[in-house]
């Protein structure tokens, strides 16, 4: 019997009621992580998509995109560059905020992550309001890289950042997707 990776994928992430607050169910990719299987399923998912693209570097957002994006970068043999939360990074750094549902963060980046002209694939582990994709991707535009597309494991559609990415002309690519009421 053939099973459907990204269904088999799906089905390992665990859901978590009520967390981070009552009402909200935090989509929890641990599970995923933890098994060699689904791990490996999860990041072939990744490699087989962006293998024939001409990419040079993988980007990832702190902190569960550093873990995904850093093995997708070297199965395909790019570098990668993390982009950090803000006061994290030792050497200069460029910053960009951006808005959170109670106040404002910012990621950053070495100012010598990327050259101009590099074609960088941008990788987080869920995508909500997209606030988060979007501030790393104009932090790379800011710095010259081309931003391939934003991909992640997760996209929370009713929340609308995929599509608030999309609408910022980038191609997103997400492995599964949950609304609020799949439990």
């Amino acid at each position: 019997m053939q099973i459907d990776p990204t269904q088999y994928i799906r089905q390992i992430i665990r859901n978590v009621p009520d967390w981070p607050k009552p009402g909200v169910t935090f989509r929890d990719i641990t599970p995923v992580l933890q098994d060699p299987r689904s791990f490996r399923v999860l990041i072939d998912l990744f490699v087989y998509r962006y293998m024939g693209q001409k990419l040079d570097l993988v980007a990832g957002v702190d902190a569960r995109g550093f873990i995904v994006g850093s093995v997708l970068a070297y199965e395909l043999n790019l570098g990668f560059v993390p982009v950090r939360k803000k006061g994290k990074l030792p050497f200069n750094t460029v910053a960009e905020e951006y808005s959170l549902e109670y106040g404002n963060a910012s990621v950053e980046m070495h100012t010598d992550s990327v050259r101009p002209g590099q074609r960088v694939l941008l990788i987080d582990d869920l995508i909500a309001t997209g606030g988060t994709l979007l501030a790393a991707a104009r932090l790379l535009q800011r710095l010259g890289a081309n931003v391939v597309e934003a991909a992640a494991i997760i996209d929370l559609p009713e929340l609308g950042g995929s599509q608030a990415v999309k609408d910022s002309g980038l191609s997103v690519y997400t492995v599964c997707s949950f609304n609020e009421s799949d439990r």
